[in-house]
């Protein structure tokens, strides 16, 4: 776990202020993990450094298009290529009649994509600590996952025109088709501004991380890691300087929607997740015009920090889309 501690500020701080921080950010420490910002940064280092996918390699062997993954390999061949491409689970089970339909469609699909995504076969039945992990609730499943973070699913069989459609959808919301060069990722293996980024993190330091993150965003606008990075260490920002008087200055002020925002930073960062959801999604319901949107869009940059493999997000954005229309 990185310690997170408050940037240095000129001149003496305040005891009770200092210890107010502290308690802060330990509080943070457990809600936004911040070692996972460097673990994601990690995976794309490995992914940028890993040969692309090939529709040349035989299916099921690493780096091909089609791909037999257990838990020992899912993190090399779903976690970090999804930093290169989308990645499709396929979960599925020998027994499973309606497997054995989207199956082939899925892996013909795969072939035809020429390494602009991969699908990645997972029989629950062989790694059921990864279909516990997944939340597989029913086969067949599949999973979306972009970034190192689930983008969209669905379970059971389904037409090849919908299947087809599905993964249009995901590739075009990604990469847009784009198959990565072989020869792009050496360059990015050891980038220093990730690594300044990290460093600051390490040393608690959050105005650094920010600044070293935001860099890279300006630079690079759809880097793959700093983006994400940037939003976690944002929102501790946020949360660190509204402070605990958040939650009694918008309970005293309903109708602030710039304090409602800042109470459910603060109840994000100490690790209220839904807490922080609820306050939000009520104001949606009591507000329009252009208070709503300001609401709605903080919202859904709150769902970006948590991410979409939480299932707190989840349902959390269907109640944002109920309130909405």
């Amino acid at each position: 776990m990185i310690e997170v501690m408050q940037p240095s500020r000129p001149g003496r701080p305040d005891p009770r202020a200092q210890a107010q921080q502290a308690h802060l950010a330990a509080s943070l420490a457990g809600a936004v993990d911040l070692a996972a910002v460097k673990a994601r940064s990690e995976a794309a280092a490995r992914a940028q450094a890993a040969p692309p996918p090939s529709p040349a390699a035989p299916a099921g062997a690493p780096g091909a298009a089609v791909v037999d993954v257990t838990e020992d390999t899912f993190q090399a061949e779903v976690l970090d290529r999804s930093f290169q491409v989308p990645v499709v689970l396929d979960l599925w089970a020998e027994w499973c009649g309606p497997c054995k339909q989207l199956s082939p469609v899925l892996e013909r699909l795969a072939a035809e994509g020429g390494g602009s995504w991969v699908l990645a076969k997972v029989d629950v039945d062989a790694n059921p600590a990864l279909a516990q992990g997944l939340r597989v609730q029913g086969i067949p499943a599949v999973k979306a996952v972009w970034q190192g973070q689930l983008v969209a699913e669905f379970t059971g069989a389904i037409p090849e025109d919908q299947a087809r459609q599905f993964v249009a959808e995901l590739v075009r919301a990604t990469t847009g088709g784009a198959v990565p060069d072989a020869g792009d990722g050496e360059a990015a293996d050891d980038d220093p501004r990730l690594d300044a980024a990290e460093a600051a993190l390490e040393r608690g330091d959050l105005a650094a991380a920010e600044a070293a993150y935001q860099a890279i965003v300006d630079a690079e606008p759809d880097h793959p890691v700093a983006g994400l990075a940037l939003r976690q260490v944002q929102l501790f920002r946020r949360a660190d300087e509204a402070g605990p008087d958040a939650l009694a200055l918008a309970d005293a002020a309903p109708d602030d929607v710039t304090a409602q925002t800042r109470a459910a930073d603060f109840l994000l960062g100490t690790g209220d997740v839904e807490g922080a959801f609820a306050r939000l999604l009520d104001v949606v319901r009591r507000t329009a015009g252009e208070e709503r949107d300001q609401v709605r869009k903080h919202l859904v940059e709150l769902f970006g920090v948590v991410g979409d493999q939480d299932p707190r997000v989840g349902d959390a954005r269907r109640q944002l889309t109920l309130a909405l229309y």
